[in-house]
């Protein structure tokens, strides 16, 4: 797969141990799966893997793969991305965001 456009989401939630909000946090993101410009999706939890380059202090992530930045977009406008925002987003305390496309996809000035 060429040309596609890769959203990574990582997430700390205020209270990672309290199992109902894990509960609808989950659920919040499995919600978001309803968007139809999702090609590729994976909902993770930070692995048992203890190096010094490894990041592993987040609660969740949600990677998601769109066809192109447009779609990418699309998904960012969403009724369903918003609500999530509005019901999950007091959540967590902390979110960091990586987005990449292929190296050879011009995506111009910077």
């Amino acid at each position: 797969m060429r040309n596609i456009f890769v959203h990574h989401v990582f997430f700390w939630l205020n209270e990672p141990g309290n199992l109902q909000v894990r509960e609808k946090f989950e659920k919040g993101l499995q919600d978001l799966l309803q968007i139809g410009e999702i090609q590729e999706f994976h909902i993770g939890k930070p692995a048992d893997t203890h190096r010094s380059v490894v990041e592993n202090s987040y609660t969740y992530s949600l990677l998601v793969i769109f066809r192109d930045k447009e779609d990418h977009d699309i998904y960012q406008n969403h009724p369903i991305h918003h609500k999530f925002i509005d019901e999950c987003g007091s959540f967590w305390n902390r979110i960091q965001v990586f987005d990449s496309v292929d190296p050879a996809k011009k995506q111009g000035t910077m």
